[in-house]
């Protein structure tokens, strides 16, 4: 497990520094075991040149989910799901969010099975 307790900031335009999140965070920081399954939270980017996660946000306990597709009429969702189901082998759904950029994706089997992939890959 890594922890990491250092934030990392970046300088803005008139020199202050800018709050972006901390590096390395744990997915069992930004989800949670329930009955059937893990919910993990999400920021998604949609509209992105690339697919995939893109670290963690501290401050939010949320993932960082970049997606290519556009926010209009649940393809960037849809997107998020194949994502997961990609990156885990499970089925996964939005539950919560459906029109925010922050959501929650419910992984449906077992938790510690679930965990353990996207600890691997994220």
């Amino acid at each position: 497990m890594i922890v990491v307790t250092q934030p990392f900031y970046a300088s803005s335009e008139n020199n202050h520094k800018c709050y972006h999140g901390y590096r390395n965070m744990n997915v069992r920081d930004v989800s949670r075991k329930v009955s059937g399954g893990v919910e993990v939270n999400i920021t998604v980017s949609p509209n992105s040149d690339t697919q995939g996660t893109h670290g963690t946000d501290e401050w939010r306990k949320r993932l960082i989910v970049k997606v290519r597709s556009p926010p209009l009429e649940g393809k960037a969702n849809k997107e998020v799901e194949k994502f997961i189901e990609k990156i885990t082998g499970r089925r996964s759904e939005v539950i919560k969010g459906h029109t925010d950029r922050r959501k929650t994706v419910m992984i449906y089997g077992d938790p510690e099975e679930i965990l353990t992939s996207l600890e691997g890959k994220v």
